[in-house]
């Protein structure tokens, strides 16, 4: 059975979904590392003693970059049902599930004792920020983005039944 056009098969929303999240990621990951760790452009980070605030201000950094995207590309097919377009709700999904990366980060550096960038990285952006992006992809999916209003039983919308009767008129 083919999907319609304005509709695109789950794995292509996935992987649209994937590079969102990969370069909103990217921005969290350089914004993290100058204020942490001064991504090489100072000596003195500004807020070296304070890696949870950094990564505070980081991660909304990224989540603005991630609305923008996700809003007019990965789900750009699907119209928002918020009066905001669905900025509260992308922005409370973010902040109730940004406790999976900062509970990562607060282990690998309380926990295990280690302060190193790399440690910090891999606890907080790959393995904190992984966790929370399959969260986040299915709350955003099922609240903020969802399916065009149409026939539940096939997924389509009204505009591609409607495109479908017509050619099933013309045919027969």
């Amino acid at each position: 059975m083919k999907r319609p056009a304005d509709l695109p098969h789950p794995a292509a929303e996935i992987g649209r979904f994937m590079v969102t999240g990969g370069l909103a990621t990217l921005v969290s990951f350089l914004v993290f590392n100058f204020l942490a760790h001064g991504l090489y452009l100072t000596g003195h980070p500004w807020l070296l003693r304070q890696p949870i605030l950094a990564f505070l201000v980081a991660t909304v950094c990224g989540m603005l970059v991630s609305y923008r995207l996700s809003r007019h590309w990965a789900f750009r097919h699907r119209p928002p049902h918020h009066a905001d377009g669905g900025r509260t709700a992308f922005f409370v999904i973010n902040v109730v599930t940004m406790p999976v990366a900062i509970t990562c980060l607060w282990l690998s550096r309380h926990v295990l004792h280690l302060s190193d960038p790399v440690s910090d990285n891999l606890a907080g952006t790959v393995v904190g920020q992984l966790l929370g992006q399959a969260v986040r992809f299915y709350l955003f999916r099922r609240y903020v983005f969802r399916r065009p209003s149409g026939d539940g039983s096939t997924g389509r919308s009204t505009s591609a039944r409607a495109r479908s009767g017509a050619r099933a008129a013309a045919e027969g």
